[in-house]
């Protein structure tokens, strides 16, 4: 079975649709340069603890439940960032729908057994692609 019959055709076009949406919005908002590459670095940041293995969260859980200070202080936070959610909706659905194209991409990627690596180099590819093609769309139109 050659590697393109395995590809996750359906994912990664989600994943290229989902990002183009936030290269639209940058570019519409007309973002300094600063602000697309800080784009561009935390999406292949994200990916990285998305797809790789190695980093698992539950291992370093821990450190922030170590006693009752800290506890309390993840508490605030969490309580934050869910005002944050509320007070941002439609930016929370739009980060909430790249991260789950993301999800189901690497889902997909795993269920087909590609190895990780590779699975970076299509869904960051797809998401690049996806962020230059939604700039380029919203400058055109």
């Amino acid at each position: 079975m050659s590697i393109l019959k395995k590809i996750p055709w359906f994912s990664l076009t989600l994943v290229l649709l989902s990002y183009s949406t936030l290269g639209w919005v940058i570019f519409e908002e007309k973002a300094p340069w600063y602000v697309r590459l800080i784009t561009v670095l935390t999406v292949l940041l994200s990916l990285i603890s998305v797809t790789n293995p190695w980093l698992k969260l539950d291992d370093y859980s821990h450190i922030f439940f170590k006693s009752n200070a800290r506890t309390f202080l993840v508490a605030i936070l969490a309580a934050f960032l869910f005002f944050l959610m509320i007070a941002w909706f439609r930016v929370f659905l739009d980060t909430l729908l790249i991260i789950c194209a993301t999800i189901l991409a690497k889902i997909d990627f795993q269920s087909v057994g590609l190895k990780p690596a590779l699975a970076f180099g299509y869904i960051s590819s797809c998401s690049l692609l996806g962020l230059g093609l939604g700039a380029l769309i919203n400058y055109y139109i």
